[in-house]
């Protein structure tokens, strides 16, 4: 997976994580990654996390999310 972080970086409620928006059907709004805070882990192995989305119009909750790159999926943020 692309961007993979060192061995040992696990989630944790708490921790800032990237999640990838889905944008739209008709390509109105791009899929844009949103600063969440991992509210819950839920399977630490897997990867699985609850998340807090801070959008620039409001918070998003959103449960089960699996790590990865595409829409509705989370990420570590690169490093700049």
């Amino acid at each position: 997976m692309k961007g993979r972080p060192t061995i040992g970086q696990k989630p944790s409620v708490a921790r800032i994580v990237h999640y990838q928006s889905y944008g739209t059907p008709g390509g109105e709004f791009k899929s844009e990654p949103r600063a969440a805070i991992v509210t819950a882990v839920e399977d630490e192995e897997q990867e699985i996390v609850s998340l807090c989305v801070l959008n620039p119009t409001g918070l998003f909750f959103n449960q089960h999310v699996t790590r990865g790159d595409q829409g509705g999926q989370w990420n570590w943020p690169p490093r700049v």
